[in-house]
């Protein structure tokens, strides 16, 4: 998902101003200059989110509204999810598929009554739109909604912290949806996240970006958060990066996404098919697939990096890492890649090779660090 091209002039988000007063070293990141870490550094911002409540600037990502009385049935002729009965203020999981069965982008789909809320990823926003328009124009709606910024509070602390600021939000369960009034803004808002922590996503008008990130980092449990611990955190809370981990030459099935799939949309259901690659796709979730992404625990401190080979006893490769690096919450490295399907079961002893020499890992049970998302 990362662009570090540099020649191409680099977009900022509304809180530019305020990293930099926060004194942030700053990155081109997907087109953006975007905070990389803080002061404190990237082991402390990650231990922070861990044990309280950080603050992201997720203002990058794509933020899209579709209306019109057939929004959802459109764009469920778009995406292996239910979208027809996603009940009202819910949010879900979805993934834009092609013909072969390769995941375009993933994103999240909210229900918002007369509309839907659709959350992409940042280097994959422009060629989303299009994608939405071609298929989908006349039958809905297609609004980017530039105006608007995105932060995330995540955390065992962030309920309390938006509990303190907008009451109505302690009742919301993970991924519900609300509207509810923030530093004298309107903002949708949804529980959930990207750190495998309880929390939420925050869509605020750009114009009152700047107070509402104040109020919050004026809570005495919040701190802002850089890109890099936001990588190390999903990495161990097992969540794909787009572009690293699940790409257009990447399944759900083979990227372990098969739960994402909704009963409706399967073979037998309501509604079955009629998205892009639904037969490939249907084929590999009634026969398997020759590889499959898979969590792995590396017996050394040494961290394996995207790109590293993985070999079986005898040195052949079976596969190779897409993410990886120090878990700090695991207290040791930890990484996910894609491996041949019969080397895939937990306990699997693989070798990954890290600067020439190889490194004995298992195949181990994602996520690393046990999810905590509030289910009511």
């Amino acid at each position: 998902m990362s662009d570090t091209n540099t020649a191409a002039p680099t977009a900022r988000t509304a809180l530019h101003q305020l990293h930099l007063e926060l004194g942030a070293k700053m990155v081109p990141f997907a087109g953006y200059d975007m905070p990389l870490q803080y002061p404190s550094g990237i082991l402390k911002e990650h231990n922070h989110t861990r044990s309280q409540a950080g603050l992201f600037d997720v203002s990058h990502m794509g933020q899209l509204r579709l209306s019109g009385p057939d929004a959802a049935a459109a764009l469920e002729s778009l995406v292996p999810v239910d979208i027809v009965d996603l009940p009202l203020n819910t949010q879900r999981y979805a993934l834009f598929t092609n013909p072969e069965g390769g995941i375009l982008d993933d994103l999240m789909v909210a229900n918002g009554g007369d509309h839907l809320f659709l959350v992409v990823n940042a280097a994959c926003k422009q060629q989303d739109t299009a994608h939405l328009r071609q298929h989908l124009a006349g039958k809905c709606q297609i609004e980017e909604l530039t105006d608007r910024s995105l932060l995330a509070l995540q955390g065992p602390a962030a309920a309390a912290v938006m509990a303190r600021l907008a009451p109505s939000t302690a009742k919301m369960i993970f991924m519900q949806t609300a509207k509810v009034t923030l530093a004298g803004a309107e903002c949708f808002i949804s529980r959930s996240g990207y750190t495998g922590e309880d929390g939420f996503e925050i869509s605020v008008p750009n114009e009152q970006a700047e107070a509402l990130a104040r109020l919050l980092l004026a809570q005495p449990e919040v701190a802002p958060i850089g890109l890099g611990a936001r990588d190390s955190l999903r990495l161990e809370a097992g969540l794909c990066l787009y572009g690293h981990d699940m790409d257009t030459t990447t399944t759900p099935i083979e990227a372990s996404l098969g739960w994402a799939l909704s009963k409706a949309r399967r073979s037998g259901g309501a509604r079955a098919g009629g998205y892009p690659g639904a037969q490939v796709i249907q084929g590999q979730l009634d026969q398997g697939v020759g590889r499959k992404r898979v969590g792995l625990s590396l017996k050394d401190r040494m961290p394996a990096r995207e790109g590293a080979e993985l070999v079986d006893a005898d040195g052949k490769v079976i596969g190779r890492i897409t993410s990886g690096g120090f878990g700090p919450t695991v207290g040791a490295p930890v990484a996910m890649g894609y491996v041949e399907s019969a080397h895939a079961q937990i306990g699997t002893s693989l070798h990954a090779i890290v600067r020439g020499k190889p490194v004995p890992v298992e195949v181990v049970k994602m996520p690393f660090t046990p999810a905590r998302y509030f289910r009511g």
